[in-house]
């Protein structure tokens, strides 16, 4: 078959909120096949098949399909790395969903075993691809802030509420750090995009309403190696609040959205101050970031073009998510070596 007319054949590893979103986004995205989701449990295997994939319980009976080009994991946190290591194994291209390690070792291993089996890892950090997100980091980089000094981030929402007490998200060893597994790694792997590597890290969680062992409120601060600095804060109990503000020394950047990256129709108002020039507003429409970024992995994974995430991006978001779980615990500040 053409490599530019294949269709990417892709399994989804777990039907929890993510796998249902990815499964019914790429049925509507040209180029993708999903024929099997993996999911141990059986009650909601009906559910699969009215989505349209045949619904399985083991991994390795999928990862034997020999049209499988790849698997997308959305399997809780401390699953990623086995499953990953299977998925190279059997020739697999794997897609695993934020965090892709608990500890910066954990990553290492995982990319690792893709660089050795000859495989694409891909990582769940769609905000890499929301205009507004490209446009500020085109900017940054040809210089159009001049020096950059700080930068504040926000993601927080109130989806994950309803979680059931008990579930793996809402403890401390499996989400650590309240909600930077769900929320906070994305900024931080933007940041890094931005301004390169963390050198330290000081944190706070608290739990202010939920009674979560992990807490629902995390906030942080990064100091990168080029010297800037940054905060970041997410809460898991508030409407909807995502911002991005970047302060250079001739210019800020603000972008706020309106909505979560998995609802359509929300708007981001992308506005630039200069001094002594009036404020300028630009607003980006909603875009599927989500697909943007799958669909990325995948023309790598063609031989199309090389993929946005480095591995050294990958595994020092890790140490940084581990960084800042160790400092909430201890109430220390952590100094990073990478």
């Amino acid at each position: 078959m053409n490599i530019q007319s294949k269709t990417f054949c892709i399994a989804v590893a777990g039907f929890g909120w993510w796998g249902r979103h990815i499964v019914n986004r790429l049925k509507l995205t040209d180029g993708f096949s999903v024929p099997a989701v993996i999911e141990p449990n059986e009650a909601v295997h009906d559910q699969i098949r009215e989505a349209g994939p045949t619904p399985y319980t083991s991994f390795d009976d999928v990862l034997k399909r020999p049209e499988l080009d790849a698997v997308i994991l959305t399997t809780p946190n401390p699953l990623h790395e086995e499953q990953v290591h299977k998925c190279a194994a059997a020739g697999k291209h794997v897609f695993c969903e934020k965090p892709l390690g608990l500890t910066g070792e954990s990553a290492r291993r995982s990319v690792k075993a893709c660089t050795d089996a000859g495989v694409v890892l891909g990582i769940g950090h769609e905000r890499r691809f929301e205009p507004a997100m490209e446009a500020l980091k085109s900017d940054i980089d040809q210089g159009g802030l001049g020096k950059i000094m700080h930068a504040e981030a926000a993601f927080s929402h109130d989806k994950l509420i309803n979680v059931p007490s008990g579930d793996w998200r809402t403890s401390k060893a499996v989400s650590p750090a309240a909600g930077m597994t769900a929320m906070g790694i994305h900024l931080t792997d933007l940041l890094i995009s931005f301004f390169g590597p963390v050198k330290t890290v000081q944190a706070m969680t608290a739990d202010r309403s939920l009674g979560w062992e992990t807490g629902d409120l995390v906030t942080v601060q990064l100091g990168f190696r080029e010297g800037m600095t940054a905060t970041l804060s997410a809460i898991l109990h508030t409407p909807h609040f995502i911002r991005m503000h970047v302060f250079g020394t001739d210019k800020w950047v603000e972008a706020r959205n309106d909505t979560h990256p998995d609802t359509p129709g929300g708007k981001v108002s992308y506005v630039e101050s200069i001094t002594g020039e009036p404020l300028k507003e630009t607003v980006y429409e909603w875009t599927d970031a989500v697909v943007k970024n799958l669909e990325a992995f995948r023309d790598a994974c063609l031989g199309r073009q090389a993929y946005r995430f480095s591995h050294v991006e990958m595994i020092h978001n890790i140490e940084v998510l581990e960084a800042i779980a160790q400092s909430a615990e201890h109430r220390q500040t952590i100094h990073l070596s990478s």
